[in-house]
């Protein structure tokens, strides 16, 4: 994938999960949330990577430096394949790699999608059908916090505020989705869509009831619905160490287009 392609998509992605402050210097954006995830905590490249270590780059981390250390955060970078150089150069200064995370993307239209999936469509179907419980969609996310709460086990009450705030800050088409299990509900996730592109995330299941195949329910359903609102992609970001959440994504037609990194100061 190209650079255009991966700064638009870092771009549409930061909408859907959207900082509680946001400022630009020259052509990087620095975003602030109180230490709430590093997607909303981190600085954003919007230039050219080669450019970045010929053009003011030391005035540059000096000044975020001091605007993350007012808020009392450290400065982080959130780099791709398309900042390889940059990247390079921070590690030389002690910089230090932190959580590389795939972003994946699946087509919702013609005849790619079903070819993609078609070799674990039976079994995708299976699991979704015999799977018990309904389906429940939503823009509205009262009761979904608490869900996703219980199942993340965040019980801090100024993280619970700063992740209602986040999403609330989120201006993009949203969606809330809750799988139910025998009356209850026992997974949940939640789109972002925009320009054509749904953003799959806050992925995540019941501890409890993991391994009934409730996580292809859950996929499934996003998936329906992203097609249902007209979106031609639906894309993910999965840490690189979850083997589990990787091979699922991939049995649905998924497929790694780049990887971020966080560079965070030793």
């Amino acid at each position: 994938m190209d650079i255009k392609q991966i700064r638009y998509l870092e771009k549409i992605a930061a909408d859907g999960h959207k900082a509680l402050e946001t400022t630009e210097y020259k052509d990087w954006e620095l975003r602030f949330s109180k230490g709430y995830t590093g997607r909303a905590n981190s600085i954003r490249i919007m230039g050219n990577p080669i450019e970045e270590i010929n053009k003011d780059v030391e005035d540059k981390l000096r000044y975020v430096g001091e605007e993350y250390a007012k808020r009392g955060l450290p400065p982080m970078f959130k780099l791709t394949d398309a900042d390889k150089t940059f990247s390079d150069y921070l590690e030389s200064h002690g910089y230090k790699v932190k959580n590389p995370t795939d972003v994946m993307l699946l087509p919702l239209n013609g005849a790619d999608y079903l070819i993609k999936v078609s070799n674990n469509i039976d079994d995708i179907v299976k699991s979704v059908v015999t799977v018990p419980g309904e389906i429940n969609y939503s823009t509205n996310p009262d009761g979904w916090f608490e869900s996703y709460f219980e199942f993340e086990e965040m019980t801090d009450k100024t993280q619970q505020d700063l992740c209602r705030q986040i999403h609330s800050n989120v201006t993009v088409d949203k969606v809330y989705i809750k799988v139910l299990y025998k009356e209850r509900v026992a997974a949940v996730a939640s789109l972002a869509i925009e320009d054509g592109y749904s953003l799959l995330h806050n992925v995540i299941v019941d501890p409890a009831l993991r391994g009934k195949g409730l996580g292809k329910k859950l996929c499934w359903a996003a998936i329906a619905k992203s097609k249902a609102e007209e979106a031609e992609y639906s894309y993910l970001q999965v840490i690189e160490t979850n083997e589990v959440a990787l091979n699922l994504y991939k049995k649905f037609g998924y497929e790694r287009i780049y990887t971020y990194w966080y560079m965070v100061k030793k």
